[in-house]
């Protein structure tokens, strides 16, 4: 058995080739749910979304997040009507004293669908809604998620890390936001000063989670800050992995990231930009897996292949990497 740490598109992307090493049947994915907002009453769970989509073969593998071939009649629709009524754009942050209103697990991250800012595609939309109405007849996030993993017929395990409300804020020198403002809307571009995870500290891992973290962890090349830390900023979540085996894949070559906005994000929490930054955000990893040309020395093991995850055949290197570095810990 083995429990994948999943946000953004790195480690979806190891998972892509990782059935030959790390049985599916024998896999659980743990997702990140600080990304997820509510937009126009329904609530978007993007990191489980993209595990959903791959484990059940539907994934935009161009873009990595999305259906694959999905219409967007109804997210032009949107943003065409409101330009007709003379309508902002987005994103459109419902009133402050709406935030902490209705449905908790979306509190702090509420959005009007009044010129919808995220391309939700057709099909993408029904998993949404189907979500929300799930929840709101009173099952749990993690029972939720069960039963879409159902009808996507996955083979592995899916769990959102905690049935409670954890919200990723990121701090600019333009004001606060939410972390799909920041990345989708204004494309990274603000200086950001720190990064909140509102709620984590009242925020609980559920017990599944708990199970699956006394299993050996991989965390693949995700971004340490959004994609990993609303996780870790649970104590709880924190603690387990202190008494489990851990191997992370670094996102870094050295100092050059492969995508998205770990960097700056990374700096912004005073971590350096790095490889070795990666380690030090990362205390409870037993050992690395690094690129060949990734020199780093560090402190604890280190397994070097070519991290590149361009294809599946990739991904099945770097997953054989990880198992060998799971060795080294358990050896």
């Amino acid at each position: 058995m083995v429990t994948f740490l999943a946000g953004g598109t790195g480690t979806p992307k190891l998972l892509a080739g990782a059935d030959p090493v790390f049985d599916p049947a024998e896999t659980t994915v743990i997702g990140n749910t600080g990304d997820d907002i509510e937009l126009g009453g329904h609530l978007v769970c993007p990191d489980l979304d993209t595990v959903l989509f791959l484990e059940g073969g539907v994934l935009d593998r161009e873009r990595w997040w999305g259906i694959d071939g999905d219409t967007t009649v109804t997210h032009e629709r949107l943003q065409g009507l409101a330009a007709e009524a003379g309508l902002d754009g987005g994103p459109r942050y419902l009133p402050e004293d709406a935030q902490t209103a209705g449905r908790e697990l979306a509190n702090w991250r509420r959005f009007s669908a009044v010129a919808e800012f995220m391309e939700i595609g057709d099909r993408d939309r029904a998993v949404h809604l189907t979500r929300t109405s799930l929840l709101d007849e009173g099952d749990s996030l993690t029972e939720v998620t069960e039963r879409l993993a159902e009808a996507f017929d996955l083979e592995r395990t899916l769990l959102p890390m905690s049935d409670d409300p954890v919200a990723s804020i990121i701090h600019t020198d333009v004001g606060s936001m939410h972390f799909q403002e920041f990345w989708v809307a204004r494309r990274a571009e603000p200086a950001v000063e720190d990064v909140e995870f509102r709620g984590a500290e009242d925020a609980t891992p559920t017990d599944d989670v708990l199970t699956a973290l006394t299993e050996p962890v991989v965390i693949g090349p995700s971004n340490p800050v959004t994609s990993i830390g609303p996780m870790t900023a649970m104590d709880g979540f924190r603690e387990a992995l202190d008494r489990t085996p851990v191997v992370a894949v670094s996102p870094f070559v050295e100092d050059r990231v492969f995508s998205g906005p770990a960097a700056t994000l990374m700096a912004a929490v005073g971590h350096e930009p790095s490889t070795r930054g990666v380690a030090g955000a990362y205390p409870f990893v037993d050992a690395f897996v690094l690129d060949e040309a990734d020199g780093t020395d560090l402190d604890r093991p280190v397994v070097r292949t070519d991290t590149t995850l361009e294809t599946d055949a990739d991904a099945e290197r770097v997953a054989r990497a990880c198992r060998e570095a799971l060795g080294v810990v358990d050896g």
